[in-house]
């Protein structure tokens, strides 16, 4: 059963900003403090202009010579011309520091969100589907990137640049000055009518994006599978779905923002044409200046930019504050297991009357016991879906049993903290990852700092020296996106090669070599098994030949242990693996 992962509330968002601005406070107050001086500069304008034009009307009225005005005039342009390469300077200073505290405050939130990500359960991953936690991960974090990089700098500054325009429009004309509340009743509905939806269907546009990708991510994983039961139309009809639903998320907001921006754009118009009528009507009964009605209408003009600026980033910061909402929402994911202060007593792995459910109500193991010798082989085999990966999973520690209990040296498995756990048990399955790095970094994953000759044993343990070191580069060629493509089987021998490096002392191999041909998984397998003697090993196989080498054999069907024996004795008890032996070797 699918589930979703959580996405932060507000609340929680705005805890998370709350605690940003004050990591960053005073860096972030040196940003601000650098855009008021330079918004500062630039109010420098229309005051002296509108100083100019009450010079040049009492020059008229009083005739006073024209050659003191132009005096004032050559004084009025030097100010000015200073004041906009002051402005110049301070910005570009201001913009540096914006940016590059930017790129700070992203970089923490992409280490915390990578933090996160590698921290969640993998049942938790696995039950939610890896197409969200992808989605957030590209999706969301680039446009996350966007708002912090560009966004959150440019409405603070135009917040700052507006707020100092009015005061300046203010204290330059406080009656005409009043015209710029004309504007606010339209700019305050608008935009409390968009607000109070365009966060939630931001968050579903989101929550769509993440439904394309699982849906997308299932299509290429499966794509066998899919073709091979004929379900290709309906997938494709699944993924139309998506895309349509998808499509009406991006509609909605998209007509959002068409009600929004003409009627914002109305809203800081208004207030210029009513501070000319207003302007007019204080000038006549000369309770203002015409050069304070002037600089008054150039502020006014001048601040259709910064609040034009707010707005539309406004618009792009629901985007962002949607995605963050995803990205710090991995937080409220709760751990599936509690650790435990009990500490293994010795490497016997033994699991009691262990039942599990992936959906309450429908159990897939039944009241299965199993203890491992340390250094034992056991093979697990049985139908599709009988649960053997399930059982292999329980004592990997992966998922905790619904019923019953795994432990090794008497200590709970999912009770251990992870590090000690994944350093005692390690689960390899048929899935391969190759990480775009060299070859070295790829095995040296499991064990950091090992050196060259370990890692070249290691690789060599799985059969892989030879085809590495005849590699261009050895063991520095580069794997991965944009490197050396993998074979299949490569790739799993360089998975297999990381195990050797980890050396736990529990093995549980979950078809980890079925993407080999059989004569080079034989091979590999011989390899493994010289490489692995003295650690206990779970093998969960489809192919007879491992069976046979193992100590122990047991017969999985419908979710119980049905056999458990050596290979001799299932084959003479002539049950479901005795039955499948002679299948397999055409005895009938």
């Amino acid at each position: 059963m699918r589930t979703t992962l959580p996405v932060a509330d507000r609340e929680h968002v705005l805890r998370d900003v709350r605690r940003l601005l004050r990591q960053h406070r005073d860096p972030g107050l040196r940003m601000l403090a650098l855009h008021a001086l330079a918004a500062v500069a630039g109010l420098a304008g229309p005051f002296l202009l509108g100083r100019l034009v009450d010079d040049v009307v009492a020059a008229v009225r009083e005739g006073t010579a024209f050659e003191v005005v132009a005096g004032r005039i050559d004084v009025a342009v030097a100010v000015l011309v200073a004041a906009v390469v002051a402005q110049a300077v301070l910005a570009r200073l201001a913009r540096k520091r914006s940016l590059v505290l930017a790129e700070g405050v992203f970089a923490q939130l992409r280490e915390e969100f990578l933090t996160r990500a590698t921290a969640l359960p993998l049942s938790v991953v696995e039950q939610a589907g890896t197409g969200d936690l992808v989605s957030r991960t590209t999706n969301d974090v680039d446009a996350l990137s966007y708002t912090v990089r560009y966004g959150a700098p440019a409405i603070l500054v135009a917040f700052v640049t507006s707020v100092l325009t009015v005061v300046a429009a203010v204290f330059s004309g406080p009656l005409v000055a009043l015209a710029i509340l004309a504007g606010f009743p339209g700019l305050f509905l608008a935009t409390r009518w968009y607000l109070r939806r365009a966060p939630q269907g931001y968050a579903a546009e989101r929550a769509e994006w993440g439904r394309i990708s699982t849906t997308l991510g299932e299509n290429v994983e499966n794509v066998r599978t899919v073709e091979a039961l004929g379900l290709a139309g309906h997938r494709v009809r699944l993924v139309d779905d998506v895309i349509g639903a998808t499509v009406r998320r991006e509609r909605y907001t998209l007509s959002l923002r068409t009600v929004w921006f003409p009627s914002i754009e109305m809203s800081y118009l208004v207030p210029v044409v009513v501070a000319l009528l207003w302007g007019g009507f204080l000038v006549r009964h000369d309770l203002q200046t015409i050069g304070q009605v002037t600089t008054v209408v150039l502020y006014l003009r001048q601040l259709v930019g910064p609040v034009n600026e707010l707005l539309a980033w406004w618009d792009e910061l629901q985007v962002g504050q949607a995605s963050f909402a995803r990205v710090v929402g991995l937080s409220a994911v709760e751990p599936d297991r509690t650790p435990l202060p009990a500490e293994p007593a010795s490497d016997v792995v033994h699991a009691d009357a262990v039942g599990f459910a992936y959906t309450p109500g429908r159990p897939v193991l039944h009241g299965v016991s199993l203890e491992l010798e340390p250094g034992e082989r056991l093979a697990v085999v049985g139908p599709t879906g009988a649960g053997k990966s399930t059982l292999g999973r329980l004592i990997a520690g992966i998922n905790a049993p619904t019923d019953g209990s795994v432990q090794v040296g008497g200590a709970e498995v999912t009770g251990l903290p992870l590090d000690e756990l994944r350093s005692r048990i390690a689960l390899v399955t048929q899935e391969r990852h190759v990480f775009a790095a060299s070859l070295r970094d790829n095995v040296a994953l499991a064990a950091p700092g090992s050196s060259e000759e370990q890692v070249l044993e290691a690789l060599a343990a799985v059969d892989a020296r030879d085809w590495v070191l005849a590699l261009p580069e050895g063991l520095d060629t580069a794997v991965g996106e944009n490197g050396l493509t993998l074979s299949a089987a490569q790739a799993q021998q360089v998975a297999l090669a990381r195990l050797v490096l980890a050396d736990p002392h529990t093995l549980v191999l979950d078809e980890a070599t079925s993407l080999l041909d059989p004569n080079a998984a034989r091979h590999l397998e011989r390899s493994l098994a010289a490489v692995l003697e003295g650690r206990t090993t779970v093998a969960i196989a489809h192919r007879l030949h491992t069976a046979h080498d193992a100590d122990r054999i047991a017969v999985v069907e419908g979710g119980r242990i049905t056999e458990l024996g050596t290979h001799a004795e299932l084959v003479h008890a002539g049950g479901s693996y005795g039955r499948l032996w002679r299948s397999w070797h055409g005895e009938g």
